[in-house]
């Protein structure tokens, strides 16, 4: 490799840093900002109906999903507890 190369690949490397910090500045106006945390609070009642609405849903639909996502919880549930378990031992 000669230095001119190497000069290129360093200012490849700097404009890719600099366009990801922008990405990054523009995708926290949508992720967890304080109008997702004012919507929730303020429709907290619609969000839970909404939920529940989807489970029943889900259950008439597609029970072996439901079973799916129940056995899941119950796996990490007993992994946590392990650990909580192996932590206190300690």
């Amino acid at each position: 490799m000669n230095t001119i190369d190497i000069e290129k690949i360093i200012k490849e490397n700097e404009e890719l840093k600099q366009k990801n910090k922008e990405l990054e500045e523009h995708l926290k106006k949508y992720t967890n900002n304080e109008r997702h945390l004012k919507y929730y609070e303020a429709n907290k009642q619609t969000i839970k109906e909404k939920a529940k609405s989807y489970m029943a849903k889900i259950k008439e639909t597609n029970p072996e999903k439901l079973k799916e996502w129940r056995h899941n919880a119950y796996i990490k549930r007993k992994e946590k507890l392990n650990q909580m378990a192996t932590d206190t031992n300690k």
